[in-house]
């Protein structure tokens, strides 16, 4: 642009050349620079469960979405139809149509339950599959918990140009000229939707893609989470490789992670799980740290007491200076003076001062293991240095006791134990822990390219390790993995960690070519049964949490995620050609779990915990301002309130003037003419958190809570008219 300023200055006529000079600078205000994509016709969405009336905006529900009419008249069961863009008036039955929304156009959706699993009916805890387009979902998901959520893992569609995915109800392929334009447009609504869920103190969103977006994703990432930092995680999902004609063959795909607020990943699971962690000798090994060497020191020379029966260190002696004999030493009845000797008697140092190993013994972190060295009978091993530093400082946690009785320790931000960015391990085969997994449950190959069990119980871990009442959402669930790695990590502490799922009801193509031959169209019920939602997600949920699979038998195995290892074995070996004995290491090859943690949890046990599956609806608003759709809203409610409890049902016809539920915390005062009797149920019980109060009235709504100050007070009809219509654009 500045050159082309430059040749429009050498411009003779002034005023052709002030008339060019005042476009190029209007054309570069309105220059784009970054990610640059298409904005394309809003999405609309079909809503099944509404009824068609006259005025309604339809289209064929094996139509194109946006191709749509407006009925114009109802005969029988028939609609005569304009449409939008060519006025062409049709007569089209109405089993063939759906109303539709477009962008910008308010509804009112509602939760209609379609199934629950319950395995732990003395939990409160219960997780929430959503049925439903995630865009939608997402609306009602910030009215309900705006700021509040901590952790956001997706999985979107990678855009490869293999037809996984949908814009306006139409597969984008590869020879859509738009189609990295498209799926930005998709992903740019949502995750502006989703940034709102976040609580922005103290909160993290996770997204796997592979390479084809990886590049323009983070660049919308970066306009979006401006304020946020991120990180890249490198991940070998597929070990044997996917082949790619006379290019490399692509083994990973990537994490993203995105931190809001003063968010950070808590140090590696193997610090707080008990699996061992670096414990060096207390001995110095290196020459230049030998007894009375500059390096070395004079403070580090001294007598560790061992207790000859138990083999326990008992006291710890002062400091010997360079040309102290060994037997200026006191002596201790029933223990051992051990120095710092080598096996050929040279006198070397200890790796700590007296103070720093006392420290490090009174807080378990001191080992004690017999040795074959005359000069030294024991050997001593410790934690790292940096973590005693830290333990001194007061940047030290205790976080558990082993069976040996040493204590397990975690260092709050430090970085002795953090995980690297790149994640090659066995475990996150997507194949052998996503697809053969799934299989095990299902009992047939029903989703295509699950993500590996481990790999999300990984990532979710590096966060939620420390956060046992997080909720988690997975607007992109897919086959259901994120629920399960949240029950293993809540299964591990006994964590209460709620996991809220969103995923279509979308069949694959081929099943859609076949039901749309045999004459069906979404929406009938044999569609919706081989739908993403009924028959992947739902039952590999509920089959994880039961412990068995579709046909009721117990699933086998742990979730150890046993791995081939060849671990070092005592003893000697043979060479078979000479006879002779071998001394050396003997290797044997052997399954181990990676997880030995989760060796212990039986995938026949399930999880004790339950789960509701939801379909998103919608609501007439007349009606809902009148109060007439009370029992419609009541999971909508349920949900507001932290959803705590199985969630309330109302089967009477007529609606009570008050519901308190104690059992899910929440309270609803539907007459306000009863407020003093309300009251004083409330007053029976503090365990109640979330009230809502039906009154048109602000001020009498204002004067019914205002004692409930410790409360989460709501207003309806108002507040859901005002808040929690969606589809606005808001």
């Amino acid at each position: 642009m500045a050159l082309l300023q430059d040749l429009i200055q050498k411009i003779d006529d002034p005023v052709l050349r002030n008339r060019i000079m005042k476009e190029t600078n209007r054309l570069i205000k309105q220059k784009k620079f970054g990610l640059v994509f298409e904005d394309h016709l809003p999405e609309c969405t079909p809503l099944y469960d509404v009824p068609i009336r006259v005025g309604s905006k339809v289209s064929l529900k094996s139509g194109k979405v946006n191709n749509f009419f407006i009925v114009q008249k109802i005969d029988g069961e028939k609609a005569l139809c304009d449409n939008r863009e060519t006025h062409e008036i049709k007569s089209i039955a109405l089993s063939e149509l759906v109303v539709i929304a477009e962008f910008g156009e308010p509804i009112y959706p509602t939760l209609k339950q379609i199934d629950y699993v319950e395995n732990a009916p003395d939990s409160d805890l219960w997780h929430t599959l959503i049925e439903a387009d995630n865009y939608h979902a997402l609306q009602l998901l910030e009215y309900l918990y705006a700021g509040k959520v901590d952790c956001i893992y997706i999985d979107p569609p990678y855009n490869t140009g293999a037809r996984d995915w949908k814009y306006n109800n139409d597969y984008v392929d590869s020879n859509d000229a738009y189609r990295h334009s498209k799926w930005l447009s998709m992903m740019e609504k949502r995750l502006k939707l989703a940034k709102k869920l976040l609580n922005p103190e103290d909160s993290i969103m996770m997204i796997t893609i592979d390479d084809v977006e990886v590049c323009h994703l983070k660049i919308l990432l970066e306009s979006i989470f401006s304020e946020c930092t991120f990180q890249i995680v490198d991940m070998v999902i597929n070990p044997k490789g996917k082949a790619r004609v006379g290019k490399l063959s692509q083994v990973d795909e990537y994490l993203i992670l995105i931190y809001m607020g003063h968010a950070q990943t808590v140090p590696d699971r193997s610090a707080d799980s008990g699996v061992e962690i670096r414990w060096p000798y207390l001995r110095r090994s290196d020459i230049e740290s030998a007894r009375g060497t500059t390096k070395g020191g004079t403070q580090q020379f001294y007598p560790i007491y061992v207790d000859e029966e138990s083999g326990k260190i008992v006291d710890i002696g002062t400091p010997l200076s360079p040309d102290q004999p060994l037997t200026d030493a006191r002596e201790i009845k029933g223990a051992i003076a051990v120095f710092p000797i080598r096996e050929d008697g040279k006198h070397m140092n200890w790796g700590l001062t007296e103070k720093s190993l006392r420290y490090a013994l009174e807080n378990g972190c001191v080992r004690v293991t017999k040795s074959k060295n005359k000069y030294q009978p024991y050997n001593f091993s410790y934690v790292t240095m940096p973590s005693i530093k830290k333990a001194l400082s007061g940047e030290y946690i205790i976080s558990g006791i082993r069976k040996d009785g040493t204590k397990i320790i975690t260092l709050p931000n430090g970085n002795e134990h953090q995980r690297p960015t790149v994640w090659k391990e066995t475990q996150y085969d997507a194949n052998a822990y996503g697809t053969k997994l799934i299989g095990k449950m299902l009992g047939e190959k029903r989703f295509s390219f699950p993500k590996s069990l481990y790999s999300v119980l990984d990532s979710l871990s590096i966060y939620l390790t420390n956060k046992p009442q997080a909720i988690v959402v997975d607007f992109f669930a897919g086959s259901g993995t994120t629920l399960q790695a949240v029950n293993l990590i809540n299964a591990l502490d006994k964590g209460k960690r709620r996991c809220i799922m969103v995923t279509n009801n979308e069949v694959f193509e081929s099943e859609a070519k076949a039901l749309t031959a045999q004459g069906l169209h979404p929406g009938d019920s044999e569609w919706n049964k081989l739908g993403i939602a009924r028959h992947v997600t739902w039952p590999r949920t509920v089959c994880s949490i039961k412990g068995h699979d579709i046909y009721g038998n117990a699933l086998s195995g742990n979730y150890g995620c046993n791995k081939e290892e060849y671990i070092e074995m005592d003893g000697e070996t043979i060479n078979l050609e000479t006879g002779k004995r071998v001394r050396g290491k003997v290797y044997k090859k052997t399954k181990v779990p990676a997880y030995p943690e989760l060796a212990k949890i039986n995938m026949a046990d399930g999880f004790k915990t339950n789960a509701i599956f939801f379909k998103l609806s919608f609501l007439d608003k007349t009606s809902v301002a009148l109060g007439r759709q009370f029992k419609e809203l009541l999971p909508i409610l349920w949900m507001k309130g932290n959803a705590i409890g199985k969630c309330p049902e109302l089967k009477e016809v007529n609606l009570p003037p008050m519901l308190v539920l104690p059992q899910n915390r929440m309270a609803i005062l539907l007459d306000e003419i009863y407020y003093l009797e309300f009251d004083k149920k409330l007053s029976e019980h503090p365990e109640i958190q979330t009230i809502f109060i039906v009154t048109d009235s602000e001020s009498a709504y204002r004067e019914m809570v205002c004692t409930y100050n410790d409360k989460d007070c709501y207003q309806l009809y108002r507040d859901y008219l005002d808040n929690f219509r969606i589809n606005t654009g808001r």
